[in-house]
């Protein structure tokens, strides 16, 4: 039995979609470590199922690019003050960011300063763009909690303890996802052609992607008059795509409210904006086309921050180009629609990235709940 002591409360801030669905499958595990703990802060739909008291909603958080966050810059500021002021005031016995690494790390230096310990969920990507980064990581937290395998090694060369924990991800997405279950579920049919369209979960993104995905989907869809198209929508965003969806006159169109993993699992195609949805399409094994489309001076400065190759999570992965990516001014419908087409015609291709993304899907299978639980317990007992 564990002689960690109990605490009271934990505070977390989740940033996004993604981090929603994050802390949402690391709750369970306090929960049972640490039965009665308070768990509070920012947080979604997901979380707050879970019991979690949310004094902001997640979207007050989820935007994305330099320009789209000058926009915002005040509300956000002024609700990181607030949320500092009140924990500063009644401390938790642990602070875990979990991702939203522009929010949580400056929040966290200031909890961390006054003694409140500090971790973050999922390694900002210094690996991939923003390398100054490594000694602000350093700055604000005790304990970094890694999503994947070779980011504790990196970060131990600049004196910032971490511990891998896999992905969450890879336990809720089976091995193998048989199509003909998910389809009956949504009332397709085992002879569709399948295409997923995922533009994102942000205002931000489905203003730049959702017209030219649905846009490349109509020309996929003259080649294939059958194509059946799926749209998972994120909480609050359904009258903006409806409004896309109305203007772009697109047929046999669905969407779906949530849904992401059934979407998913019924799709021959997929179509993605670069994020964690990229890696979910990995995970399910499906042959995917990866987007992106940003303001241009919002282009142009993470575009020389970048430091590697690829931008989609499976393709930095792999550390290979498994599967296509179209970005910025590469993102056009006529490109999409045309490397949708070249895996119908490359069945061999769509094999090799099943084994690269299988092998893939493995190493990232670890006993999370476990694994993070250890590494917090360590830390509130220091």
């Amino acid at each position: 039995m564990s002689q960690t002591p109990q605490p009271q409360q934990i505070a977390m801030v989740a940033g996004e979609a993604s981090g929603d669905l994050l802390a949402s499958l690391l709750i369970p595990s306090l929960q049972q470590q640490w039965p009665g703990v308070q768990l509070c802060g920012i947080g979604g739909p997901r979380m707050n199922a879970l019991g979690f008291a949310s004094w902001w909603p997640v979207s007050k958080l989820a935007v994305r690019g330099y320009v789209e966050v000058l926009k915002h810059y005040r509300e956000i500021v002024g609700i990181r003050r607030q949320l500092k002021q009140r924990l500063l005031q009644d401390p938790p016995q642990l602070f875990i960011g979990v991702d939203a690494p522009d929010f949580n790390l400056d929040l966290a230096k200031d909890l961390k300063k006054q003694g409140i310990p500090t971790v973050q969920f999922v390694c900002p990507s210094v690996w991939a763009w923003r390398a100054e980064r490594l000694q602000k990581i350093r700055d604000s937290v005790d304990h970094v909690l890694c999503l994947f395998p070779f980011e504790p090694a990196l970060l131990a060369q600049h004196g910032i303890a971490a511990t891998f924990v896999g992905h969450p991800i890879a336990h809720t997405i089976a091995d193998h996802v048989d199509k003909a279950p998910v389809r009956a579920a949504l009332g397709l049919d085992d002879n569709d052609l399948v295409l997923t369209l995922m533009p994102g979960s942000r205002q931000s993104e489905i203003a730049q992607l959702a017209p030219v995905f649905l846009q490349a989907a109509a020309l996929l869809q003259q080649q294939h008059p059958q194509l059946q198209v799926l749209l998972p929508v994120a909480p609050g965003l359904m009258s903006a795509v409806q409004a896309h969806v109305h203007h772009s006159g697109l047929k046999n169109i669905r969407l779906l409210e949530g849904q992401s993993h059934a979407a998913l699992g019924a799709a021959d195609l997929v179509l993605v904006a670069s994020g964690t949805a990229t890696l979910e399409a990995a995970l399910f094994k499906r042959p995917m086309v990866i987007a992106y489309k940003m303001p241009w001076l919002s282009w142009q400065i993470t575009n020389r921050k970048r430091l590697q190759a690829w931008v989609g999570l499976p393709n930095i992965l792999c550390q290979d180009f498994v599967v296509p990516e179209l970005l910025q001014d590469a993102a056009t419908p006529q490109a999409f629609a045309s490397a949708l087409q070249h895996w119908l015609d490359h069945p061999e291709q769509v094999k090799q990235m099943h084994q690269a993304f299988q092998a893939l899907h493995q190493s990232l299978k670890q006993d999370m709940s476990s694994l993070a639980r250890h590494a917090l317990e360590k830390i509130i007992a220091a």
